[in-house]
Order: structure tokens, then C-alpha cells, then sequence
């Protein structure tokens, strides 16, 4: 799949532009803070209805501006779509085909991006939020009703952890209302929970060989899912449900003291292993690059896998931050089959064909330069 070009209008610091794409490399060249980086978020909101800077949507609007709006042509294997989203304080809007969508996991997953950002170099050595935001938005893409059991569970871990807040005294009134809402949140949760655990077991068996060809064969890459409580992915839905009650149970009191929900998919967490070693604590930072190139060159494979077609793959200012084997390795992986965004303050210093044959579209101050 391939994004044939893109409209923006009232979206950051562009008031109206048209832009059309090569199917192959689009390099974006521009100094700091001119708008390239918004151009590129532009096709990753467009494709996932939300940003990967910023949950605040009112941030993309243009300043001043009632509503901003982003739309773009994607050509498939079989079909063309038009895409639309137009972002407002009253929310979002989405339209493929001009036909508005009456749920937002209805549009997600139609146009599958991988973005690949200095940000993402912290997933192995950040936060679990980190990496748990990681886990959603890719799952996201290729399982839409993933998404659906997703807001479902935070809408519902959002009522309880106030009624924990609240709980001043164990009152049967509360005590039911707080039963209801744990049970709602395990009917979630356990979807969550075996989806992830399938997921991963998919990236494991994309990531693990490709992390051992940049590695030259010298490592061997393990991802380790740590979930809050003790269950294993050969459970099935019932055995994780039964052991989710069990361990609410056990920690009531605690919560209620807490004001909040101690155990969750919200507090799960992934481990890399590098030869047996947690490269987290144990590895160096070029363990931790490779480790993190090779979860996205992963889930490039691991779409196309899915979804049949190769998803888009924007490259945020990254390139500078790799060493010349692995641009080289990143470059030579993606030629010719994925159409790929680069921004870029400068492709100096860049030797690599894929790039000399690009489009090169230069920005200055929310504005293209032809």
C-alpha cells in the first residue's frame, strides 16, 4: 500500500497545502522546526486517528483555527480510498470514501504505518508505558476489535479507580458497585491480555532472525511479556479470568487504600533478552539500538503478514541516530517493496542509493518548496 499524496488544512503550523508522493522513498528536508515532523505526523494521524507526540488533539489544530482536517489517497493492492479526518473540539471525524464512520476502530487499520522515531529508541530502556503504548497502537492495527476491548477496559478502569478514590468505607453499596466493575474489567482485561500474548509470540518469530542477521549472528533476541499477575499464554480466556478474580480478591484492601487499580494489562510490561541478558539493564546502547531497529523491521514483516500488503514506513528524524551499518541495514531492508517517508535536516553524510533515488521535498515555515 501506498499513500498517493495528502491535504492538509488548518493542521499545525500549515494553513492549506496539497502534496503528492513517490511510491517508493519521500526524503523531507527542512531545518528545525519549519514543519517537516508535522507533515510526517500528518500521515501517521491520518492512518491512526492519533498522534504519536501528543495526546492532546487540540495541539494539531492550527493556532487560532476552529478545526484542522487531513486527507490523503491510499492505493491498495485491489482498491483506492480516500481518507479523511477532521479533528475539532467536539472530537474527531472520520470518512473513507466520503462515508462518515460511526466508530473510530471502524477506520483505524485501513492504512497500516510503522513509524520509527528517536523516541522509539527508548523502548527498551524507557518506561513500561512506553512500551505498553507500543504494544496497543501496532495491535491496533492489524486486530480492530483489539481497540475495541482496549477503551472498553480504560473507560471501565477509569470508573473504578474513582470509586477507589471515593471509598472512605467499605459499604455493601460499594462493595457491589466495586464487584461490578471488577468483573467488567477482567472480561477486558483478559482479552487484552491473550491478544498481546499472540501478538507477541508473532513479533518474537519476525524479530528474533532479523536481530541475529544485524547482529552479524553474534545475538539472539527474546521478547518477554510481564504481566501483572501470574499467568502464562497456554491459559485459555476462562483459566486468565479465574486467576484474575483471585488475585483482586486478595489485594481489595489494598486498593481501597491505594485509591486505585493495582493489576492490570495497564501495569504489564516487556523484557528484551540478548543472549539470555536483559538488555535493559544489562545491555549497551548499541544492543538497545539493534534491539529496537529489529522490533521494527519486525512489524513491517509481521503486517505484511497479516494484512497481505506492506504497511508505510516513516522514518522521524532516526537516521542521524543510527551508525552506518544500521542505516544500511534499515535501507537495504525496505528498498523496493515499502513506501517510506525520511525527514531530515540533511541527507549529507548519507551515502545509500535508496536515497539518492528519492523525491526530495523541501520545507520551510509550513510551507513546500518545489
Amino acid at each position: 500500500m501506498y499513500i498517493q499524496g495528502l491535504e492538509l488544512q488548518h493542521y499545525r503550523n500549515y494553513e492549506h497545502l496539497e502534496v503528492t508522493f513517490e511510491n517508493q522513498v519521500n526524503v523531507i528536508i527542512g531545518e528545525n522546526a519549519q514543519g517537516k515532523t508535522n507533515l510526517m505526523e500528518a500521515i501517521y494521524v491520518l492512518a491512526m486517528a492519533k498522534s504519536h507526540r501528543t495526546p492532546n488533539d487540540r495541539e494539531l489544530i492550527q493556532w487560532d483555527a476552529e478545526y484542522g482536517k487531513i486527507k490523503g489517497m491510499l492505493q491498495k493492492k485491489h482498491s483506492a480510498i480516500q481518507m479523511e479526518l477532521l479533528i475539532s473540539k467536539k472530537g474527531k471525524k472520520a470518512k473513507l470514501n466520503h462515508l462518515e464512520q460511526s466508530k473510530l476502530s471502524q477506520y483505524i487499520g485501513e492504512m497500516n504505518v510503522v513509524m520509527f522515531a528517536p523516541e522509539d529508541l527508548n523502548l527498551v530502556k524507557g518506561s513500561p508505558q512506553i512500551r505498553r503504548r507500543f504494544l496497543d497502537m501496532e495491535l491496533g492495527q492489524i486486530a480492530p476489535v483489539y481497540l475495541y476491548e482496549l477503551s472498553q477496559y480504560q473507560k471501565i478502569l477509569t470508573q473504578r479507580n474513582h470509586l477507589l478514590k471515593s471509598m472512605t468505607e467499605d459499604t455493601p453499596k460499594n462493595a457491589a458497585m466495586l464487584d461490578i466493575f471488577t468483573i467488567q474489567l477482567i472480561e477486558h482485561g483478559a482479552k487484552i491480555l491473550k491478544k498481546r500474548f499472540e501478538f507477541l509470540q508473532l513479533l518474537q518469530e519476525w524479530a528474533a532472525p532479523i536481530h541475529r542477521g544485524i547482529s552479524r549472528g553474534l545475538e539472539e533476541l527474546k521478547i518477554v511479556y510481564k504481566p501483572s499477575i501470574d499467568v502464562s499464554e497456554s491459559m485459555d480466556l476462562s483459566k486468565m479470568k479465574e486467576v484474575y478474580y483471585e488475585n483482586f480478591q486478595t489485594i481489595k484492601k489494598r486498593e481501597m487504600f491505594r485509591g486505585t487499580t493495582l493489576i492490570g494489562p495497564h501495569r504489564d510490561d516487556l523484557h528484551f533478552f540478548v543472549n539470555d541478558k536483559n538488555v535493559q539493564i544489562f545491555g549497551s546502547q548499541g544492543q538497545q539500538r539493534t534491539t529496537a531497529l529489529s522490533l521494527k523491521l519486525a512489524e513491517i514483516e509481521l503486517i505484511h503478514s497479516e494484512v497481505k500488503e506492506y504497511p508505510i514506513l516513516l522514518l522521524d528524524d532516526v537516521l542521524s541516530e543510527l551508525d552506518d551499518y544500521r542505516q544500511s541495514h534499515l535501507l537495504n531492508t525496505i528498498q523496493g517493496k515499502v513506501q517510506t517517508f525520511v525527514t531530515t535536516t540533511s541527507v549529507d553524510g548519507i551515502e545509500h542509493e535508496t536515497l539518492k533515488k528519492a523525491k526530495t521535498i523541501r520545507v520551510t515555515s509550513g510551507t513546500i518548496n518545489r
